[in-house]
């Protein structure tokens, strides 16, 4: 079954990907999902204070374009707040 695309009207939540010396990504999205040592998880706009760990995987952050965005990462840290995903990577 096809997965269905959100709508303009859908919410979304600031997602900010960066390193010390490179943002990767730094607009709003539909979600961000990546793999904690318990498996993997998405965050949507609405979700509740977090934070966690993050082990080598590919972050997928569904963007308000037509076009999904992948980052393959070695690790890092995800906190999210107020409907802002920041992931912090190489720390």
């Amino acid at each position: 079954m096809a997965e269905a695309k959100p709508t303009k009207k859908d919410k979304t939540l600031h997602v900010k990907v960066a390193s010390p010396f490179q943002t990767y990504f730094d607009e709003p999205a539909y979600s961000i999902s990546a793999v904690n040592d318990t498996g993997p998880f998405d965050i949507l706009p609405g979700h509740h204070n977090f934070i966690t760990l993050l082990i080598p995987c590919e972050i997928k952050i569904r963007t308000t374009s037509d076009e999904d965005m992948k980052i393959r990462i070695s690790g890092g840290m995800m906190h999210v707040k107020a409907d802002m995903a920041n992931v912090f990577l190489d720390v």
